[in-house]
């Protein structure tokens, strides 16, 4: 017993034992697309079966108070930046506010300048014009669908290539673009997103080339489609379409997720890899019907979900796994987020970064990293839905489904106050316990709002004339035809 409890200190103090800064390791950061903290049967699903996440979950340093945005394109672009959305001009996801500003130095750009290899494969959703898309913001693999999800199309220049559009059918057989070239694909999406990763990760790994893979699949956002494989269980369970097709996709993730790690396993790249899961926001999916009666799904205890200013909204799952540097199983309950992984990524990649580009809102992760237990100081983390109508004022929103987030407070709407180190699920309001606590908070928010808001860039945008995706097949169309895409060989 004794040998064995001196093994499993070892390991979990492996983090210490070895400096990260510079150490340069590949990178593959795998984020979905509304999946929350209850969508995972390691975390308390009584129904899902996600046994490649959890085996993932038991061998990993998991960051349990761990946040970002309400929605998507927010998050996507606080990863790009380091900084809160709203200082990148992306206040919304749609109405030509999902545009991440470019002025924003990005992440991939300051990774691929160091020498790595930078391939997004899934859902880009910070703008769809040329200037905007990936391969003009840092990433040298380009593989996504347009718009925020597959077939959306809204005005303005949001929207995604045409025959993605056509039917209900919609996740199957779709049109990509693969850098320059749309291509038709065959299959599932999210198979054909982790395919096209897993062949670009093989071709450098072969190569000796650094890489950050971004592998952020547009599932399980709604219109909730899977396989009929994959529905098939929780329909003979007496489950709705709707919830089966989330579930199924959720199921799918999982397996594909199982693909990548088996095949890190046989190429032997663990010793250098850093693997990383999480979701973009909080749960979308809280109910469904089964035998034809509503029913609250599980959501991990959380009273909301995706969209919402409180804690179910921007609190996610954040799996690390680097085999033999980090320790497995070993929970940091340090607050955490999004905005942190500017710095934690460039300085592992050995990344100085430059002055005279944005400021950054995030922290580097590496003290945690190498010591779970290394001293992190308490922080403000500020959280705005977003989303009010095109043309308005934002500071007549200002108030509206916002919060700030401290280790221990989450103050919500300019009002209310949750002990969130007592009370997790936000069950009682203690504002007029601490009044002390709000004015503090308040004060924060107040400075924080006034030193955004004239970094709101897209407020006043006009929406496009026309939507570059639609041009883009037109004319690739006519001129050569869309060609079907080749599947790498695994």
């Amino acid at each position: 017993m004794k040998t064995l409890l001196s093994l499993i200190l070892v390991i979990a103090c492996v983090a210490e034992a070895k400096p990260l800064k510079n150490s340069r390791p590949n990178i593959i950061l795998v984020m979905t697309d509304d999946q929350g903290m209850g969508d995972l049967s390691s975390l308390g699903n009584p129904v899902l079966k996600t046994p490649h996440l959890d085996r993932f979950y038991a061998r990993s340093t998991r960051f349990t108070d761990f946040h970002v945005s309400p929605t998507c394109a927010p998050t996507r672009s606080a990863i790009m930046s380091g900084r809160h959305e709203f200082r990148n001009g992306v206040t919304h996801t749609i109405k030509e506010r999902e545009r991440m500003a470019l002025s924003t130095t990005t992440l991939p750009q300051l990774l691929a300048k160091a020498g790595y290899q930078t391939g997004i494969f899934g859902k880009w959703h910070l703008g769809d014009e040329d200037a905007y898309q990936p391969y003009n913001r840092g990433f040298t693999e380009t593989f996504i669908h347009g718009a925020g999800g597959i077939g959306q199309a809204y005005p303005g220049s949001c929207a995604d290539f045409p025959p993605n559009r056509e039917k209900d059918g919609r996740y199957f057989d779709n049109v990509l673009l693969h850098n320059d070239t749309i291509v038709k694909t065959k299959g599932f999406c999210t198979d054909v997103f982790f395919q096209a990763a897993l062949g670009w990760i093989k071709e450098n790994h072969e190569a000796g080339r650094p890489y950050f893979a971004y592998i952020p699949p547009n599932a399980p956002h709604g219109p909730m489609i899977a396989p009929e494989k994959y529905k098939k269980r929780f329909l003979e369970m007496g489950f709705d379409e709707g919830t089966a097709g989330r579930y199924g996709m959720i199921e799918n993730i999982d397996d594909n997720f199982g693909l990548l790690v088996a095949k890190l396993d046989e190429w032997k790249a663990w010793d250098n890899t850093l693997v990383i899961f999480m979701t973009d926001n909080g749960q979308a999916g809280s109910s469904g019907k089964r035998n034809g009666q509503r029913e609250k799904l599980w959501t991990a205890g959380f009273k909301t979900g995706k969209g919402s200013p409180y804690e179910g909204g921007t609190h996610v799952p954040s799996f690390w796994r680097w085999q033999g540097v980090l320790g497995e199983g070993v929970d940091i309950p340090a607050l955490t987020a999004h905005i942190d992984f500017f710095k934690t990524f460039t300085e592992l990649a050995g990344v100085k970064i430059p002055s005279g580009i944005q400021k950054i809102d995030g922290r580097s992760m590496l003290p945690l990293l190498e010591n779970p237990k290394a001293k992190w100081s308490d922080r403000e983390l500020f959280v705005h839905q977003g989303r009010w109508e095109k043309g308005s004022d934002p500071d007549k929103s200002k108030f509206k489904n916002c919060a700030v987030r401290t280790q221990r407070w989450r103050f919500v709407n300019n009002k209310e106050l949750y002990d969130i180190q007592a009370d997790p699920y936000e069950a009682k309001d203690v504002a007029g316990e601490h009044p002390e606590v709000v004015a503090r908070l308040r004060k924060a928010y107040d400075k924080w709002w006034s030193e955004t808001l004239p970094l709101m860039v897209n407020e006043d945008a006009e929406y496009a004339p026309v939507q570059p995706q639609l041009v883009r097949y037109e004319k690739q169309l006519k001129e050569r035809g869309i060609p079907d895409w080749k599947a790498p060989k695994l």
